[in-house]
């Protein structure tokens, strides 16, 4: 076997980012089918990689919990070592992840130029902000000799089980009935609160769509219940089934697998919806598509005010607006997402 034997993708952040990265997951099984990969994430991420035949073997890293400090990164250092990694590549750019890789004795580490690590790294690689991230990490392997053509997208692979609490969930729900089974996801969350687009307005899109029809799913995590609850109670439609908290990760993905449409911030249901192949319409607003986050499917679309000089006002979003206006944002109206929406159905229903 020539090529590297045992591979480690170091990626601690968010769940949306190790959605991100699974095209290069995949890209490394085509080309080193033998090898063994595992990846380090933390344990809110680590359900994504459940199930997918390019990952052997998931690492948690709980670096915010019960790992967190200097003793917790040391012992996974030696985790890390005591598992004989002869290659990492580290999309995340922070000096822990790249130091970490290092104090474990992995030869080889690649990871980006700007990465506040890039001293622990044997090899870096141009970090292109004009590109996708996806692209960004595959350029990650063009050191090993991968080189993807195009914008390959994440997939996704719920459980037996997984499909089985979706079906207990949707189970006796009204929205199965009267819409030709046809329903509309919405994901109002995200941590960040300029990246949130205000809940009224996502209560009068499923308002907008109820009256055409359209039964809605609200989709969240267990931080989203008092959100999908304000806008569920504030739609007065029957047909809103209210998900959040009740499914996991993957669970989340096969419900939305299911629907027509996802309507979502900048957040992790989006990639959530790019990897199910559903068409998302996403709602931009502390961000922009330009940072390489945007979805990637060929039938997803961006909504999002432009010509505003105050935006992008960070990579992440923030607690709050910085200028006081959430312009971004509150210039979006309901009826332009919900046209949006009724656009992408037709556009698939002609085929």
């Amino acid at each position: 076997m020539t090529g590297p034997r045992r591979i480690l993708l170091f990626q601690t952040a968010f769940p949306g980012d190790v959605v991100l990265l699974l095209p290069l997951a995949e890209a490394l099984r085509r080309t080193f089918p033998r090898a063994h990969i595992a990846a380090v994430t933390i344990p809110a991420a680590a359900e994504l990689l459940a199930n997918h035949p390019a990952v052997d073997e998931i690492i948690r890293y709980d670096k915010r919990g019960s790992q967190r400090g200097i003793a917790g990164a040391n012992a996974l250092a030696r985790t890390l070592r005591q598992k004989r990694f002869d290659t990492a590549l580290i999309p995340h750019r922070s000096i822990r992840s790249a130091a970490l890789c290092a104090r474990a004795g992995i030869p080889k580490r690649i990871g980006f130029s700007t990465s506040a690590g890039r001293l622990f790294l044997t090899v870096t690689v141009r970090y292109d902000p004009s590109m996708h991230e996806i692209r960004r990490n595959l350029s990650l392997a063009g050191p090993l000799g991968i080189s993807e053509e195009g914008l390959p997208l994440p997939s996704l692979y719920p459980s037996a089980s997984d499909v089985a609490a979706v079906d207990a969930l949707l189970k006796g729900w009204r929205g199965l009935r009267g819409t030709g089974g046809e329903w509309v996801a919405v994901a109002p969350g995200s941590i960040w609160n300029t990246k949130r687009w205000p809940h009224d307005r996502f209560a009068q899109v499923v308002r907008q769509l109820a009256s055409r029809g359209l039964a809605v799913v609200l989709i969240g995590g267990t931080s989203d219940e008092d959100l999908c609850r304000q806008i569920a109670q504030g739609t007065e439609a029957d047909d809103v089934l209210n998900a959040a908290g009740r499914l996991s990760l993957l669970q989340s993905a096969e419900l939305i697998r299911r629907c027509t449409v996802l309507v979502s911030n900048d957040s992790a249901p989006m990639h959530l919806g790019v990897a199910m192949r559903v068409p998302v319409v996403a709602i931009f607003g502390a961000t922009v598509p330009r940072f390489g986050f945007a979805p990637a499917g060929t039938a997803d679309t961006v909504i999002e005010r432009e010509g505003l000089s105050c935006r992008p006002c960070g990579i992440h979003g923030g607690k709050v607006c910085p200028v006081g206006t959430f312009e971004c944002m509150l210039s979006i109206e309901a009826g332009r997402v919900t046209a949006e929406v009724l656009a992408v159905r037709q556009r698939l229903q002609k085929g």
